[in-house]
């Protein structure tokens, strides 16, 4: 059996975009923590909703429309960096990050997952972050399977105002 190869050559980018600040876990240098201190939610720093631990915040290379990270407001690397009550407002967040994908896009399933390190596939891998997205029976195509590239059929401020919107009520 052989092992073919596919290519995502777009990818290379955003993986090097890394700073090496990041790579070595300087706060000042991780996005993560710049677009925590940028403010509260708005369609400008993709933050689709803030908590008191941790907020949730648009994908800027997403593989789906709806993409969002979820992620803890301390820089950690980790999940066993978290404190109990950090790892539950993760947690919670990312079910009310499910739940505002199935409102706003109605998707067949979700993905969930996280990369933690950079050999895993993490981009950010000195701060922890959570990966939600809609998935759709059959919903790669073509585009991505000859060409390495994925077709977004909207812009990152109408997925904000979808997700910002369909978020979850929480006292």
């Amino acid at each position: 059996m052989s092992l073919e190869q596919l290519w995502a050559g777009w990818r290379h980018e955003y993986v090097a975009s890394a700073s090496a600040d990041e790579r070595i876990g300087d706060d000042d240098g991780c996005v993560f923590c710049r677009i925590a201190a940028s403010g509260d939610p708005s369609a400008d720093n993709g933050i689709v909703w803030r908590g008191d631990l941790t907020f949730a915040v648009l994908n800027a290379y997403p593989y789906a429309s709806g993409h969002m990270l979820v992620v803890p407001l301390r820089h950690v690397s980790s999940l066993e960096e978290l404190t109990t009550a950090e790892s539950g407002d993760l947690w919670e967040a990312t079910r009310h990050g499910a739940a505002a994908l199935a409102t706003a896009y109605e998707p067949d399933g979700l993905n969930i997952g996280a990369n933690l390190g950079r050999a895993a596939g993490a981009g950010i891998p000195r701060h922890l972050h959570l990966h939600v997205l809609p998935r759709w029976s059959g919903d790669t195509n073509f585009m991505t399977t000859v060409s390495g590239v994925r077709v977004m059929p909207e812009s990152l401020p109408e997925t904000w105002r979808k997700l910002h919107e369909a978020w979850p009520a929480t006292t």
